[in-house]
């Protein structure tokens, strides 16, 4: 069953769908909208929601708490003016302020960094303080090397584990894709950092000559969405396959995920790719699409408001418009839901848990949105 109710107000949560799922009753509030293509999405300790957008604005967004079952919140949501402080951010194409994260009292930031030559760029994180509307203390903790020419590819989704440890996902920046396979460059790589920017000791190739000692895994395409599981502590990952292909993998410290050696997809004008599905030595994903879904945030959901759906994996979709859901018996995939494409019909660029149990997800618009669902 499908309803749409129409409530009044410019921020208020505006538009409502009632939809009735396989595993659980829900309804989808526009939390906010009027972002330019929101990327990123977190929780402040206070409770607001910072969001990114990739035109290069950062914000804050106040959303009045819901109130026991009541379906009719017209408590008002407040979009702040753009952050002031950011760095200087290369935008265009898939480029531009990328994803957000919380850590402690830092503000950690993913985005496009211009080089030194005309039109050369590549991912960068930067964390800073939060004063007012003001970053302050700026330091970048990570930049991708080498910079190159390219609007393409740029990964990057920022997780902690429970150690502090701060993961990147990073894009192969497309032409270069072959750069996935070596380990003396950040194409195509996932990095593991002390939250400050140093390398653990630990990390997987710390001691191999001619090696990046930041690089936990490698032979990935562009990973748009990571996230912890959420008992295991383990790192799990997706990546946009070519023409098919995009992949679920369960990160392993120097392991070979195999780009562009193996893959389900095909060359976009067709043709193969490397040399097959599989190859020993190269890991297989747990989890892979054919047709291309275009996967991007991804969260395990581990909430009280939606019991059913305890220990699923959720994942945006942007081609095809929908939140994809996933059930899992320990690492396999047993069951999928396709969820929102005629409620919302936008693009899902971010899934997250709120900490009051709801999902928050992000769609990729000109005038994008943040949803709420909740039961």
């Amino acid at each position: 069953m499908r309803t749409l109710i129409l409530l009044a107000g410019l921020w208020l949560p505006c538009l409502l769908w009632a939809v009735e799922s396989q595993q659980a009753r829900f309804q989808v509030e526009v939390v906010a909208q009027g972002l330019d293509h929101p990327w990123g999405l977190d929780f402040l300790a206070d409770g607001r929601l910072l969001v990114s957008e990739r035109s290069g604005q950062l914000r804050t967004v106040t959303v009045a708490p819901v109130a026991g079952n009541n379906t009719d919140n017209k408590a008002p949501a407040t979009l702040s003016d753009p952050i002031q402080g950011l760095p200087d951010i290369w935008t265009g194409g898939q480029g531009g302020l990328l994803d957000v994260a919380r850590y402690q009292d830092w503000i950690y930031f993913s985005y496009a960094e211009p080089g030194s030559l005309p039109l050369t760029n590549s991912t960068a994180v930067a964390r800073a303080k939060l004063q007012a509307n003001r970053l302050t203390d700026l330091q970048v903790v990570f930049r991708q090397q080498p910079k190159y020419v390219s609007r393409a590819h740029f990964g990057s989704r920022l997780v902690f584990d429970q150690a502090g440890h701060l993961y990147i996902t990073l894009g192969d920046r497309y032409l270069p894709r072959d750069d996935a396979q070596t380990l003396d460059n950040h194409h195509g790589k996932i990095i593991r950092l002390w939250a400050d920017g140093r390398v653990p000791e630990d990390n997987p190739f710390v001691a191999t000559r001619g090696a990046l000692p930041e690089i936990w895994s490698l032979g990935h395409r562009n990973s748009q969405g990571a996230t912890l599981h959420p008992v295991t502590g383990e790192l799990w990952t997706h990546e946009h396959g070519p023409r098919g292909g995009d992949e679920i993998n369960l990160i392993q410290p120097g392991h070979n995920y195999g780009w562009p050696v193996i893959t389900y997809g095909e060359e976009y004008s067709g043709g193969k790719i490397g040399e097959g599905t599989h190859k020993a030595g190269l890991e297989q994903p747990l989890h892979y699409w054919v047709p291309s879904i275009a996967p991007s945030g991804m969260t395990f959901y581990s909430g009280d408001a939606f019991p059913a759906w305890q220990g699923d994996l959720f994942v945006g979709s942007l081609k095809f418009r929908q939140l994809v859901r996933l059930e899992l018996d320990g690492h396999k995939v047993v069951g999928e839901e396709r969820l929102l494409e005629q409620e919302v019909g936008e693009r899902i660029r971010d899934v997250v848990q709120g900490p009051d149990g709801f999902l928050y997800l992000l769609t990729d618009q000109s005038n994008g949105k943040i949803l709420r669902l909740r039961p």
